[in-house]
């Protein structure tokens, strides 16, 4: 296994419940606790992915009437982010 040139320490507190899961999870992939907390930070998606996620999902949604006059739109838009306040 190629190792990186690593160049950043980190330190990170973790309570007992998660440490023991991450020192569990070391001693059955035979690596440090820091590799795997290094595997999951690899496993995190990227602000692209993140993009793309959405687009699709946005792209995939059901159709909807969209109101012709711009300033009904804007009220719409106004009352939905009000709801979600």
């Amino acid at each position: 296994m190629h190792m990186p040139n690593l160049e950043r320490r980190v330190q990170i507190l973790l309570d007992e419940p998660r440490y023991r899961r991450v020192a569990s999870e070391a001693r059955r992939r035979r690596v440090s606790v820091a590799a795997v907390v290094r595997d999951a930070i690899d496993q995190m998606a990227s602000g692209t992915e993140i993009r793309k996620d959405a687009i699709a999902q946005v792209l995939a949604a059901e159709q909807m009437a969209v109101p012709s006059d711009p300033a009904d739109l804007r009220r719409e838009l106004d009352a939905g982010h009000e709801r979600l306040a």
